[in-house]
């Protein structure tokens, strides 16, 4: 298999129309990380940013080397819960960036107000919220540790706010808040989990396999935690990321967690338009040609049916098509598939490709057409 090199495109960008989660689709978050600074230290480097990311992954897919320390009788239930996060490719205006927006701040820190999210007040301002996770890392308050918005909220404050100090996993980081898990909990609010014990005394979050407790849980509790509230000897779930423990004493959702996150991407939910996000593939961000001129768009090819099970139609009203390579690529870059075009409607076979994302490219000129294509 070869690696996809293609020149800079301009974005083709999605419809509009909505689509359902597939089973056992990796949902895709493109993230873009405003770092917010005053001082030398709180300019986080790069390779902090990296490793926040690179530990969201592992958390999110159950890949941590910590979930050998989920007690037994709670094995059950902890989830690879198949979402995944990248740093922007694409900006909004479709060119490319890194995902990584530094700015001087002549705040001293800010509080639980929504400061940094305004250009205005110090802060910076969000990216379209229908295509990216806001992350804003800053100096805040106090002890404060982050705090994030619920789906549904306004568009300019939907987003994660994470102290600079508790993000990432190398660096200069609070010695119990060294495993980047502040981001795992505040990203698990920002796709709808509330906080285990439901905020309450013996309350409910409303997912049916996590255990009812007292309270929250601080420090790292041993193993079995009971309270009154607890509906058997295994007691609290207190290495869930969704308590209060210190970092090192969580590494697990579960399964109906999974569920509950994997809902608010659904039709019609929320966070459905992520979906149909192409920012985290720089082979989409517009290419600037020397005299300043971007390359036109072309729609005269349709893709159909997509989502798709065995064979894909391509249709189309150019008759210089003919000839050309069909090239399909998975997300990450690498080819799987190559066609040459020797009619009109021409079929492509992708019963024995894995259910997933990909990307379909077509060539016509200079100019080039992509197509993400759902494979179920």
């Amino acid at each position: 298999m070869q690696q996809l090199s293609i020149p800079p495109l301009i974005p083709n960008t999605p419809t509009g129309q909505q689509r359902d989660t597939i089973a056992n689709e990796i949902i895709t978050i493109p993230v873009v990380i405003h770092l917010l600074y005053k001082t030398s230290d709180q300019d986080i480097p790069d390779a902090q940013i990296l490793s926040q990311l690179a530990n969201l992954n592992n958390d999110y897919r159950m890949l941590n080397a910590d979930r050998v320390n989920i007690p037994t009788p709670f094995r059950i239930f902890a989830a690879d819960c198949q979402v995944m996060f990248c740093l922007a490719q694409v900006d909004p205006s479709g060119r490319h960036t890194n995902g990584m927006i530094r700015k001087y701040t002549n705040r001293d820190y800010f509080i639980a107000d929504d400061g940094m999210k305004y250009s205005a007040s110090g802060g910076d301002d969000a990216w379209d919220n229908n295509r990216y996770l806001n992350i804003w890392v800053c100096n805040l308050f106090g002890r404060m540790l982050g705090y994030s918005s619920i789906p549904g909220s306004s568009p300019d404050k939907d987003g994660v706010v994470i102290n600079w100090d508790v993000f990432g996993t190398i660096g200069h980081l609070r010695p119990l808040f060294n495993k980047g898990r502040t981001t795992t909990h505040e990203i698990g609010h920002w796709m709808g989990l509330k906080h285990i014990w439901g905020d309450a005394l013996c309350g409910d979050d409303g997912i049916d396999d996590t255990p009812s407790q007292q309270n929250y849980n601080f420090g790292c509790p041993s193993f079995p935690n009971a309270s009154s509230c607890s509906p058997n000897a295994n007691g609290d779930m207190f290495m869930n990321f969704m308590d209060f423990t210190d970092d090192g004493c969580m590494n697990m959702f579960t399964n109906g967690q999974k569920k509950k996150m994997r809902s608010l991407f659904a039709l019609n939910a929320p966070r459905n338009s992520f979906l149909n996000s192409f920012a985290c593939d720089s082979s989409l961000a517009s290419g600037v040609r020397e005299e300043g001129q971007t390359l036109p768009q072309t729609n005269n090819i349709k893709v159909y049916p997509n989502p798709a099970r065995d064979l894909i139609h391509l249709d189309f009203t150019d008759a210089s098509v003919i000839g050309k390579t069909i090239h399909l690529y998975s997300m990450q870059g690498t080819e799987l598939l190559n066609q040459v075009i020797h009619k009109n409607p021409n079929m492509i076979n992708v019963q024995n490709i894995p259910p997933g994302a990909y990307l379909l490219s077509v060539s016509l000129g200079d100019q080039k057409k992509i197509v993400k294509l759902i494979k179920y």
